[in-house]
């Protein structure tokens, strides 16, 4: 059962394109981020998160990133190695005047070096907000 609390964090799920079955990668994993965010992503797929020693294709990658984790591109490249053609990369962010927040320019400056496209920005949780990145249409007719 899950409690009144984590409800909404299903929706996040949902809203970050999770199904059941997916197989999701977390990179950047540290004590604060958002465990019922994480609890609500294993429900949903019905299993665990692979860590970054995984090498299995993932549907989905979840990338916490902060200010002082160093360099996005090498990251992104990072989570792009073992990511499906049709996959998809959380970056999830400190929200503005949160520990570590990122601005939203270095993000999509990095983006396109890694060769990837920011397609939209949600909430995920109250310190957190995440920006979904995907493979060009135009990449996926060269791949």
């Amino acid at each position: 059962m899950v409690a009144a609390e984590d409800a909404g964090k299903i929706g996040v799920a949902e809203k970050l394109g999770i199904e059941s079955g997916m197989v999701v990668q977390e990179l950047g994993w540290d004590e604060d981020v958002d465990d019922a965010l994480r609890a609500a992503v294993e429900e949903r797929i019905g299993g665990d998160l692979l860590d970054e020693e995984a090498d299995e294709t993932v549907s989905v990658v979840l990338l916490w990133w902060r200010e002082d984790d160093g360099d996005l591109v090498d990251a992104l490249l990072e989570a792009t190695g073992v990511l499906a053609e049709d996959g998809v990369i959380w970056v999830l962010t400190p929200k503005t005047g949160r520990p570590g927040h990122v601005e939203p320019s270095d993000v999509a400056e990095a983006v396109p070096t890694a060769g990837l496209s920011q397609t939209s920005n949600i909430s995920v949780a109250d310190d957190w907000a995440g920006i979904r990145l995907v493979w060009p249409k135009s990449a996926k007719a060269k791949r």
